[in-house]
């Protein structure tokens, strides 16, 4: 059986991550300092296949020995800090562990003889595109705008274009879409997420910047797209970068609003016009299905079908609270 070391496995896409390598088969070791908390792990905390190692990936000597204590088939690092505002208000952290952390883990593992390395990378890295009709693909020039973004791009040049190529070890990237949708570590700090929150609890939506793009796709498809690379022949991924969603799915917030609108007509949304925004851009996702035969699994219309469902019937019962969102949150008035 396969083992697989998950960095980051207790947050809003590893939590998910950790019970679709579970039920496919793979044993499955979760590094996390639980920033966050760890209730997301409870319901597999006992499960045969599973280990968890607290630990934080900037203390070098422990993570190297967790690497060296079993024969890894994978390391999927997706500790970070995450998103554009968390690295803007702490950046020497963002430094710390984005970027030099994920260097000595990569390292580390082509020291430790792992053969699989993934790493979660975002679309941000394309920043704002030059032509509004055309797509971006994974060879179209990166032009990040935020310290999030320039790290996440620093490192996935190191891992294309730096590391010695040898049929023994099997880096990739993948660019992940703005992402969405129910995950066991819950986020309302994410456009769909949050704006389906906000309206399905009766307040006014306001939307800033409605007509610039973005591409979208549900937290549950990043685990099956991180199964999808586990899973190919290594030549067909090693050293190389994928986006990750779908074409159909790029969309500018006012058609996130549309969609609102009509799975809750009586919403009350305004928009704020804004000129420009440093991150617009649509982008392609041929490669990844034609390449490993990626396909979605849900829209974003689904997934504001689902957040609308545990917010109005209580799933959730205080969607405000800390526990919610990677920065610090004030109650709405």
């Amino acid at each position: 059986m396969k083992r697989v070391l998950v960095t980051g496995g207790a947050g809003y896409v590893g939590s998910g991550l950790l019970r679709t390598l579970l039920n496919t088969g793979f044993q499955v070791d979760c590094v996390d300092i639980l920033k966050f908390g760890g209730d997301s792990l409870l319901d597999i905390w006992t499960h045969p296949g599973f280990a968890f190692h607290k630990i934080d990936i900037t203390d070098y000597p422990a993570v190297d020995r967790v690497l060296q204590q079993a024969d890894y088939h994978a390391v999927v690092h997706l500790a970070a800090i995450v998103g554009d505002p968390a690295c803007g208000r702490e950046p020497e952290l963002a430094r710390r562990v984005n970027l030099d952390a994920s260097l000595h883990l990569i390292d580390s593992c082509q020291a430790a003889g792992i053969p699989r390395f993934i790493f979660a990378s975002t679309c941000s890295n394309y920043g704002k595109m030059s032509d509004p009709d055309l797509y971006l693909d994974e060879d179209s020039p990166l032009a990040p705008v935020s310290l999030y973004a320039e790290l996440k791009v620093e490192f996935e040049h190191y891992l294309l274009d730096s590391i010695p190529r040898q049929e023994t070890f099997a880096p990739t990237a993948l660019r992940f879409s703005t992402v969405y949708g129910l995950s066991p570590r819950m986020r309302f700090d994410l456009t769909v997420n949050e704006f389906t929150k906000d309206l399905a609890s009766g307040r006014v939506l306001e939307i800033f910047g409605e007509q610039f793009w973005r591409p979208y796709c549900h937290v549950g498809d990043f685990s099956r797209a991180i199964q999808a690379v586990l899973e190919a022949p290594p030549e067909k991924v090693a050293h190389d970068v994928f986006n990750i969603g779908d074409t159909a799915e790029n969309y500018t917030k006012k058609m996130i609003a549309t969609e609102l609108l009509r799975q809750i007509p009586t919403a009350q949304i305004e928009y704020v016009y804004k000129e420009d925004d440093p991150r617009d851009y649509r982008v392609s996702f041929e490669k990844a299905k034609n390449v490993l035969g990626f396909n979605i699994s849900k829209t974003v219309p689904q997934g504001i079908a689902e957040i609308k469902e545990v917010i109005t019937q209580g799933i959730i019962a205080d969607p405000e609270e800390q526990k919610y969102y990677n920065i610090p949150h004030q109650r709405p008035a």
